[in-house]
């Protein structure tokens, strides 16, 4: 029993000892870290801002395309772009900065071999697809199956945007965001997805300001 005992207060003795450093840090520098992650994914928007302009520009022309010609958009996504994927859905369906008639979109699986699956269920010629890409590379049955039913394809890519540019055809929308942190390109590819819902009420419903 006392050896019990003389364990239990060594572990605790530890894990007081642990927080206690835990809680020991330099408020200063983890501002600074904090601050260094915003100024880094600023500068990355602020750099990608002329090489993203034509191709968002594009995909918000195909997006647009489809729903005014009784399409529809089919969304999905691999790791954090599953994610992303139904925000951008519900954004289409329901608004995003203007009040609007509802946009027929829809989030998919979010396994990337169940979406495939879907499209074949779902997909008709003149439909969208818009994949969003999280580096994993396993999109391509997805994309393959929306080649199949003949629909638009629009992918956001990070670094695996090479290996996509291989699979479109000349009438698919490539949307590269190349960058080797996967947290910076997720952070860009959500910046992305509201310049294309602010594109396509543009386009339908002019200019708030004017």
């Amino acid at each position: 029993m006392a050896a019990r005992r003389l364990r239990r207060r060594l572990t605790e003795a530890r894990r007081r000892a642990g927080a206690a450093r835990a809680l020991a840090y330099d408020p200063r520098m983890l501002e600074q870290r904090i601050q260094q992650h915003i100024f880094d994914s600023a500068d990355l928007q602020y750099r990608s801002a002329d090489s993203l302009a034509r191709p968002v520009a594009e995909a918000a022309a195909a997006l647009l395309a489809a729903l005014t010609s009784g399409g529809k958009v089919l969304v999905c996504g691999s790791g954090a772009g599953a994610v992303l994927a139904p925000h951008l859905a519900r954004l289409f369906t329901g608004r995003f900065e203007r009040v609007r008639p509802p946009l027929a979109a829809l989030a998919l699986a979010t396994h990337p071999p169940q979406a495939a699956l879907e499209v074949r269920a779902l997909g008709l010629p003149g439909d969208v697809l818009l994949f969003i890409d999280d580096a994993e590379r396993d999109g391509i049955a997805v994309i393959t199956a929306a080649q199949a039913k003949d629909m638009t394809i629009v992918v956001l890519a990070g670094r695996s945007a090479q290996a996509f540019s291989e699979l479109l055809a000349e009438t698919d929308v490539l949307v590269a965001l190349p960058h080797e942190r996967g947290a910076r390109v997720t952070e860009l590819q959500l910046l992305v997805l509201h310049c294309l819902c602010d594109a396509v009420d543009f386009q339908l419903m002019g200019d708030p300001e004017s």
